[in-house]
């Protein structure tokens, strides 16, 4: 189960317990969120991360973040399984050369949206 999914059960589960609403009562999750006004913890977590790598891509002192941002196995593999993808997310949305239109925060900020749907979905 990913990381998402489980985290979106949580919020749920939170927003039931906030309202004293059962599983039982069959209340959608839809009203249950127009009740609470809480927003979608995906949508809020790709936010975040959209405004990090936007963040890290305009620093110019090389600190640990763009270091790890950017960090290559020596082996030049990774281990097996499903690891992190760091930046090919952003890259799928901004196009390889990311780190550039980065440094306009005007299109970088209209670039959140689409990348908030893709993350999402």
């Amino acid at each position: 189960m990913s990381l998402i999914r489980r985290l979106r059960i949580t919020q749920r589960a939170t927003e039931r317990a906030m309202l004293e609403v059962s599983l039982r009562d069959e209340i959608r999750y839809e009203e249950i969120r127009r009740r609470t006004r809480v927003t979608d913890i995906a949508q809020r977590v790709a936010k975040l991360k959209w405004k990090w790598a936007g963040h890290v891509a305009r620093r110019t002192d090389r600190r640990w973040g763009s270091k790890v941002l950017e960090w290559r196995p020596r082996a030049g593999k990774r281990s097996v399984g499903r690891p992190p993808t760091r930046s090919d997310d952003i890259k799928r949305v901004a196009g390889s050369r990311w780190k550039p239109v980065a440094q306009d925060r005007g299109c970088w900020n209209s670039l959140q949206k689409t990348f908030v749907q893709q993350w999402t979905s």
